[in-house]
Order: structure tokens, then C-alpha cells, then sequence
């Protein structure tokens, strides 16, 4: 989940965000349903939006509106048949951010990203899953709901405070610190409303063994396992990097990630585009991918030649100081100018979009035969998806001077097999594996590596 940080929670809310005030939502038509919401703000003025879609997985909707006393802010609001509704004011810019966050099975976010869908958490989405086109779903450990009813045990006093207005909220003031007395005031009006679920099913909060303290690690040790220095990882935060994971905490002014978070982040920096690239560097003191290193090795030949062992081009420039170690150096830049030019060489996407369909189409060949063999008993292993030597040549080829560009590009080839013959993404790499191993050039080793990365990754609970 991208950085979107609510303000406020409306009053009407079933499931309160810990920590943040209550404002008086009674000017919005929350119980007229989504399209009523989105007409608050729908063309209604310059700067004011607003929008409702359904969720049809689970029979809900989700719906977003700019405030009507206060341009700046907005509201959002996902409402589910079985768990009720979430109500939260937040910037006016980050309202439609949310609405697409909450469009699956998300129902609450919290500690910093963790996310319920009526009956478990799950840890912050990092680790992109081809197959599903969307994060991997990856459940935080031992995890239990925090409910209102759970929170309030009769020393809060609801007299002490009072609802906020949306025409006074000031969405840069502080946090309450004594938020369970503003909880005792919502619980009191939320049991007067019609139809409202009891605070037993108002969920606050999670607790989880993940996101206790001795489990959470500062910004140092973030960037140490990350591999980058503190002030990279500070600069990346101040930048609004939305690839950082949200803190789950903030302790003494200082924030704090779960150590599950932080390893899920290193996994998915790792699988990134410049993660997979330098992973197959293979040590090159130039970070080059194997198909670079042969490209500048095989120039640094060809210039030397030229410049060198050529007589008539060498009296042309060779000075009396000159030697043989001092041309090959200059071989050797010239040569690396062009390995780190591969991407201007070669078409790379168009490249990409071929090797794809080249594939799928020998997988789509070798199905066929082997439905044809079995009286149409379909796919059934690996071993079936089979390439011709070309095909797998070329893949190996495409690997091997565009790792990260291949690796999105298997990624397709997954969600297609996958899609088209309910192959799993586990048998799609098995076959090309195979196929590499057979007629590529990859090391073992570099193959190894490769393959590891492109591994789906079930739930380890």
C-alpha cells in the first residue's frame, strides 16, 4: 500500500483507526448508499470529485467524495454487507489513492499496512505475483482482532472530550493522547444508531508476535538489510518512496518496522528490476550481465586488434611511450561503451513481446500433441510444456543480456500458461528450466540463481 495516511475517523464508522480524532460525518448521506456519496462531490464545483464502485467479490462498495465545507479534504468509505463500514477523512488528494486500494479483498488497514479481509490479517503487499497480477498475500503470524469492545474496560471518560468539525479540523494538529476517552465517546453515539454492529465486531486494531517490540527494527537496521546506507534509506523516505514499507510503529519520534516487513521489502528489492540485474552481474566489477561481459570481452579483442596489431593504423597514432598494456586499456573502455549500449543495439521490448509468443506458442504445440496422444486428458506436468532448441536459445540469449527485462517477459509467460492451460507457475519454470538446461548457455550457477528469484513463494505460516 502506497503512503495514504487518514486524518480522522468519520463518527459513523464501525471500525475506528487507533489514534486518529472522531469528526462529525452527519453532512454526508452514508446510509443513502454510494451514489449518494459520490454526489456530494460529483461535478458539484471546481475541485470537488467523487466516485463509487462495487466490490463484487464480497457484495460491498467503496465510494469517495471531497468534502463539501472543506475543499481540502476528502472522505472514503468501504462498506461490506457482513462487517459494515469504514468512514475516513483524509486529504482531498489521496481519497481516489485509497478507493483503488481498497478494491479486493481489503477491508482495513493497519499498523502501518497490515490488512483484514473479514477473517485474517495479512502482512503489507511487497512481492508482486505474476500469475495474479498483484501482491503476494502473505498472512502476519498468530494474529488476533483488536475490537472496541476489547479496548474500552470502563476507565475512559467520554466527558472529556468531543467530536471534531470538519469546518475547524486542523488536519496538521497532533494526535489525542487520550484517544480511549475519544473511543468511549464514539461507542456511546455508535450504539445509538440503527442497525449498528455491536462493539464486539468493531475492529480496532492487530496484535500479532510480528509486531511486538522486540521484533521491530529501527531505520538502520532497515537499511542495513537492505543493503543500502541510512542516509539512501532517509533520503528514499523523504522523497516518498513508496517502495519503502510504512512504518508499523513509531517509538520515542522514531519509526519502527516489523521485522517480517523489512524481510518481505529486502525479498521484493531483490525480485526488482535492478535487484535481478545485479544479482546476475556475477560479481563483474562492471555490474555487467553475463551477455554484456561476453559482448565487452569479444570487443576488447577486436579493438586491440585493430588498434594495435594492424600496422597501418597503428603509425597513424601509436607514439614511441606507447605499449601494449596502455592500448588494451583503452581497448578495454572502448569495449565497455559498447556493452553498456546492448539495450540501444537491440529491441529490447519488441524483443520481449516475441520471445513470449515464441514460447507460448511451442507450449501451446506440445499441449496439443500430448491432448491428442491422451484422448484430450489436457496438461497434467511439466515435462509437457515442451520448447524447440531455437526457442530455448533464444530465451537463454535474452537472459542472459537482459535479465530484468526476460524476467518480466516470464512473467507473461506464466499468467498465460497459466490462464490458457491452468499450468502452475511452478510447472511453467520447471519446463523452461529444463529447456535452458538443455540448450542454453547459462552456468549452472547463473541459472541457479536466475530461477530462484523467479520461484513463487507460498504462505510460510
Amino acid at each position: 500500500m502506497s503512503h495514504i495516511v487518514p486524518l480522522a475517523n468519520g463518527l459513523r464508522t464501525d471500525h475506528p483507526v487507533p489514534g486518529l480524532p472522531f469528526v462529525d460525518d452527519s453532512h454526508l448521506p452514508l446510509d443513502d448508499g454510494p451514489e449518494a456519496i459520490e454526489a456530494v462531490g460529483r461535478n458539484k464545483g471546481p475541485g470537488m470529485w467523487g466516485r463509487f464502485d462495487k466490490n463484487r467479490a464480497d457484495g460491498g462498495w467503496r465510494a469517495f467524495t471531497t468534502d463539501p465545507i472543506d475543499h481540502t479534504l476528502g472522505w472514503a468509505v468501504r462498506h461490506h454487507p457482513k462487517h459494515g463500514r469504514t468512514v475516513l477523512l483524509l486529504r482531498d488528494d489521496d481519497t481516489s489513492s485509497l478507493h483503488m486500494h481498497w478494491d479486493g479483498e481489503q477491508l482495513l488497514f493497519r499498523a502501518g499496512g497490515y490488512w483484514w479481509n473479514g477473517e485474517t490479517w495479512f502482512r503489507p503487499g511487497q512481492v508482486w505475483n505474476p500469475i495474479e497480477e498483484d501482491y503476494e498475500k502473505r498472512k502476519a503470524r498468530m494474529a488476533v482482532t483488536v475490537t472496541a469492545a476489547d479496548m474500552l474496560d470502563g476507565r475512559a471518560d467520554a466527558a472529556r472530550v468531543h467530536v471534531g468539525k470538519v469546518a475547524t479540523f486542523d488536519p496538521d494538529a497532533a494526535r489525542p493522547d487520550n484517544w480511549l476517552d475519544h473511543l468511549a465517546l464514539w461507542a456511546a453515539r455508535h450504539q445509538e444508531q440503527d442497525g449498528a454492529p455491536p462493539l464486539e465486531r468493531c475492529v480496532v486494531d492487530v496484535s500479532s508476535p510480528e509486531l511486538t517490540g522486540a521484533q521491530l527494527i529501527g531505520a538502520p537496521e532497515l537499511a542495513e538489510l537492505g543493503g543500502i546506507t541510512a542516509s539512501t534509506l532517509r533520503a528514499y523516505i523523504s522523497r516518498g518512496n513508496s517502495e519503502v514499507p510504512m512504518p508499523q510503529a513509531v517509538v520515542g519520534g522514531r519509526d519502527q518496522w516489523a521485522r517480517a516487513v523489512a524481510d518481505d521489502w529486502v525479498e521484493s528489492r531483490q525480485r526488482s528490476y535492478q535487484g535481478v540485474k545485479t544479482a546476475m552481474s556475477g560479481g563483474d566489477p562492471d555490474s555487467l550481465s553475463p551477455g554484456a561481459v561476453e559482448v565487452r570481452d569479444r570487443f576488447v579483442v577486436d579493438f586491440r586488434h585493430t588498434l594495435y596489431d594492424r600496422p597501418d593504423v597503428r603509425k597513424r597514432w601509436v607514439l614511441r611511450h606507447r605499449n601494449k598494456d596502455s592500448v588494451s586499456e583503452v581497448a578495454s573502455t572502448l569495449a565497455w561503451s559498447v556493452a553498456v549500449s546492448l539495450d540501444e543495439i537491440v529491441p529490447t521490448e519488441h524483443l520481449g513481446r516475441t520471445v513470449r509468443a515464441a514460447v507460448l506458442f511451442d507450449f501451446a504445440e506440445s499441449v496439443g500433441m500430448f491432448k491428442d496422444e491422451e484422448d484430450g486428458e489436457g496438461l497434467e506436468a511439466w515435462w509437457r510444456l515442451n520448447l524447440t532448441p531455437s526457442v530455448a536459445k533464444t530465451l537463454d540469449w535474452y537472459i542472459r543480456c537482459f535479465p530484468a527485462e526476460a524476467y518480466a517477459t516470464i512473467g507473461e509467460i506464466q499468467r498465460q500458461a497459466h490462464n490458457t492451460w491452468k499450468a502452475p507457475a511452478a510447472d511453467t519454470l520447471s519446463a523452461l528450466r529444463s529447456a535452458l538446461s538443455l540448450d542454453g548457455e547459462l552456468t549452472d550457477e547463473q541459472r541457479a540463481t536466475y530461477f530462484a528469484l523467479l520461484e513463487p513463494h507460498g504462505d510460510t505460516d
